[in-house]
């Protein structure tokens, strides 16, 4: 089996009927495996196996139930189809004239209608009307089968009446029901596909980031070429004003270089020889050289781009209700319309004009278009926001799950801490002279590889205190400590047991202040030398910035804050009380975890559970939550195990996740009561209930007015979610 995953856009689709009947044509397919088709997006995700199914039946079998077609992969479509669509607008506007001034005039005689309305309502309107053409042909229907049947009713009824008047013995028409029925239709999906456009925008944003070229050193000298030349390896030449153009690590000079654009952090970042930098992101100061690590498809804009096109290829749990109204939605009409004409005509005894006329208005007025944009409109400007932000949100569902959460898990190291051992005490005794010993210290432990002793390196070079003495005799006891002779001073560092085996001579004073250092979670190592216990250091995985603030906000939320940590339960305890957590798990292997997860399920079965860690070891818990949410790395975020990335790492982003999926909701549940709302009410106006009482009906003129208006509304509703999440 060879199974592929591509995106394919289709033509043609106006409404959710339309996405629920390709939906069925292209399950009964053999090969497919995963699909979904996006109506706000207009495309076709899926997974098949291209041995068993070929890309052109999938196109015969999309273009046999309607006037659909699917299109290659880098087929740019959309801006044609709204540049035809505009033109055609035009001239249907103009044509429109003749019969406002009849409408105005009262006057028009029906020959001079029929005539200027045939070539309008089957020319303007053939795509309506071929799109309805075929899906009867495939014994289906959708939303050009409503308007194409009100059209013709009242083309057929008003052309009858033209050459026939005896027949329904009157001599009124509505051949302006059935243009301007068509006028309002077309504009209505031209507003719509400028509305989609605008929503897709945060897509099209993203790929305007990234810079157009790059200036590369290739046998010593500087030559600009395409970011797609550029290659793994190559130097990148990078000068103030302009943009990084793929991800690397800087080999040459400083700067500061503003990261927001990708990253959503919106201070500018020290960058110096050994930082890794972003592709797309603005170099503000500095000019500066780095190596190319990423490129192409592998750059983190490019990772976003795929995540966030694969979110919204996804579909909420709130769709599936839409998804099943729409499914039944044309024939339900089809019905109300005829019984609305029954009633009228055989029970009340009016018209057959007035009959007609209530059926075309019940057929025009009705609109899945809007069920069909109502959430996946939300969901794309939603994840196309957040993404902007730093926060990729990698399926509708989390999206719609994450203002839910009642737990949130937290691995310790590297989510809720720095991840990284730091110096916390160095002290000496008053017998020795701190300057020189700092220097003897300092000058050992740049000779071990252990992380404890890169972390005293990192300590002493911060403060500037980084003069190397000579080092006779180095050895390392790995789990243990250090050996080494300076001025002819034998020095020991190293943990408590590693000391009693070399016989140092203990030091009260020392050791009880080692006791309340670890007490407080830090660990501690000795120093000695020439048999004397002569100082101690401390060292703790110290908590991040805004980790405290942000559990004190989750608190005061009303969710649960959960520690789980391989550490010992006194470290553990004392992280927990700093930040405020209100339970921890401690001594927890990373195997363990995913357990403990379900662990806390089990003791609150209702409970929404989110699990935030590093996405490595941590990948198992992540996966067992609710919503996973993996710490991004910077440039690296192809972190499969989590639902969520914050690209950053930090835990701002979260609170941030939790407000937009919460906004997100509200606008989805918004457009939904719109929209059936809308239905539920502008159907039985249509067929004219409020008639017997106050003497009111809605014209098919108005109907599609108000149809046209509704899937604008939806869509622009959507859009404000993208104006608040700035």
């Amino acid at each position: 089996m060879s199974k592929i995953t591509k995106t394919y856009p289709i033509v043609g689709m106006h409404c959710a009927s339309c996405k629920i009947l390709l939906q069925k044509s292209i399950a009964e397919l053999p090969g497919t495996d995963e699909f979904t088709v996006n109506f706000a997006t207009e495309k076709l995700y899926i997974t098949y196996d291209d041995e068993i199914l070929s890309l052109e039946k999938l196109k015969q079998t999309v273009a046999s139930v309607g006037a659909y077609k699917l299109l290659d992969e880098t087929t740019h479509h959309q801006e044609q189809l709204r540049d035809r669509l505009k033109g055609k607008l035009i001239f249907m506007g103009a044509a429109l004239a003749p019969f406002l001034y009849f409408m105005f005039t009262m006057s028009g005689p029906p020959l001079i209608q029929f005539i200027i309305a045939t070539p309008y309502l089957f020319i303007g309107g053939w795509d309506i009307l071929k799109s309805a053409f075929i899906a009867l042909k495939s014994k289906t229907a959708n939303m050009d089968t409503l308007v194409s049947m009100g059209t013709l009713t009242a083309w057929g009824y008003s052309t009858v009446v033209t050459f026939a008047p005896s027949i329904f013995e009157t001599e009124e028409v509505f051949f302006e029901a059935a243009v301007f029925i068509i006028f309002f239709i077309m504009l209505g999906r031209y507003l719509e596909a400028s509305a989609k456009k605008k929503a897709q925008g945060a897509i099209k944003a993203l790929f305007e980031l990234q810079a157009k070229d790059a200036v590369v050193i290739r046998d010593g000298k500087e030559l600009k070429i395409a970011i797609s030349e550029v290659k793994v390896g190559d130097i990148v030449v990078v000068k103030p004003g302009q943009k990084v153009p793929v991800d690397g690590e800087i080999t040459q000079g400083s700067t500061d270089i503003d990261e927001s654009m990708v990253t959503g952090e919106s201070m500018p970042v020290s960058k110096k020889v050994g930082d890794a930098v972003i592709g797309a992101t603005l170099n503000k100061t500095g000019s500066f050289q780095f190596k190319a690590t990423k490129v192409g498809s592998d750059t983190l804009l490019a990772q976003i781009i795929k995540m966030v096109e694969q979110a919204q290829a996804t579909q909420a749990p709130i769709q599936r209700l839409a998804d099943k109204v729409s499914g039944v939605f044309v024939p339900v009409v089809i019905t109300i319309a005829l019984a609305s004409f029954s009633f009228w005509f055989f029970a009340v005894g009016k018209s057959a004009q007035f009959s007609i006329y209530t059926a075309t208005t019940v057929l025009v007025i009705a609109c899945p278009c809007a069920l069909g944009l109502a959430t996946p409109t939300a969901v794309m400007v939603g994840t196309g926001k957040s993404a902007k932000k730093g926060i990729l949100i990698k399926d509708a569902r989390a999206l719609e799950t994450a203002h839910k959460i009642t737990h949130v898990v937290f691995d310790k190291t590297g989510t809720l801490t720095k991840g990284q051992p730091e110096v916390q005490v160095i002290e000496f005794s008053e017998k020795l002279d701190a300057e020189y010993s700092n220097k003897v210290l300092y000058s050992l432990e740049k000779l071990s590889q252990h992380p404890l002793a890169e972390a005293v390196t990192a300590y002493y070079e911060a403060q500037k205190l980084s003069e190397a003495l000579s080092v006779e005799g180095f050895v390392d006891y790995p789990g243990f400590g250090i050996f080494g002779i300076v001025d002819e001073k034998k020095v020991w560092i190293g943990t408590k047991a590693f000391m009693e085996q070399q016989g140092i001579v203990t030091n009260s004073m020392i050791t009880e202040k080692a006791a309340v250092l670890q007490q407080k979670g830090q660990t501690v190592s000795y120093i000695a030398w020439d048999g004397n216990l002569a100082g101690l250091f401390s060292l703790a995985d110290t908590p991040k910035e805004d980790a405290k603030d942000v559990i004190y906000k989750l608190n005061a939320m009303g969710i649960k804050t959960i520690m789980l940590t391989g550490d010992n339960k006194v470290t553990a305890d004392v992280i927990a009380h700093e930040l405020g957590v209100d339970e921890y798990i401690a001594e927890v292997l990373p195997d363990q975890k995913a357990q403990e997860i379900k662990n806390i399920k089990s003791r609150d079965p209702n409970s929404v559970i989110a699990m935030l860690g590093d996405g490595i070891n941590d990948a198992p818990a992540l996966a067992q939550a609710d919503i996973g949410i993996a710490m991004g790395t910077g440039t690296d975020v192809a972190i499969e195990a989590g639902d969520i990335v914050l690209v950053k790492g930090t835990l701002d982003k979260f609170l941030e996740a939790i407000q937009i999926s919460k906004r997100t909701l509200t606008i989805i549940k918004q457009n939904l009561v719109w929209a059936f709302g809308y239905n539920i009410l502008g159907i039985p106006v249509a067929a004219g209930i409020l008639y017997p009482f106050i003497g009111v009906l809605l014209s098919p003129v108005m109907a599609s007015v108000a149809m046209a208006l509704s899937s604008v509304s939806v869509v622009g509703n959507s859009l404000r979610l993208g104006r608040e999440a700035r």
